[in-house]
């Protein structure tokens, strides 16, 4: 089983970026996709959920209204949009992959910086 994120970057306060898992080795839509950020200092944080298989969708406060989650099965690949970035958005992404959106997460990916500073 393999996730990868990508997309990360250098981005401005108020701008956006797209952030990419691609799913390997496991059926999809038997799993949950989620999106977790570690900021430098900070604990880990659990920030978007989504069912692959009915598209359920979950959001931490602290992104709702800013963050879109969706999904391609065909493509085997779960984004995130990201808007209205904020510095204290910095952090490393991760993707994860578990049976339940409400945990555990048995499969994780490498994460991908999002680094927002003018």
């Amino acid at each position: 089983v393999q996730l990868q994120a990508s997309g990360g970057g250098l981005v401005q306060p108020g701008g956006s970026l797209t952030l990419t898992c691609a799913v390997s080795g496991l059926t999809m839509n038997h799993y949950a996709i989620g999106w977790f950020r570690q900021a430098p200092g900070k604990e880990p944080e659990g920030i978007s959920c989504i069912t692959i298989d009915d598209g359920m969708i979950f959001y931490a406060d602290s992104v709702k209204g800013r963050f879109t989650i969706s999904r391609d099965a065909a493509k085997s690949t779960v984004s995130l949009q990201m808007s209205n970035l904020k510095p204290e958005d910095t952090a490393v992404y991760s993707c994860a992959a578990g049976g339940d959106p409400s945990g555990p997460f048995d499969y994780w990916g490498q994460g991908t910086l999002v680094t927002v500073s003018s």
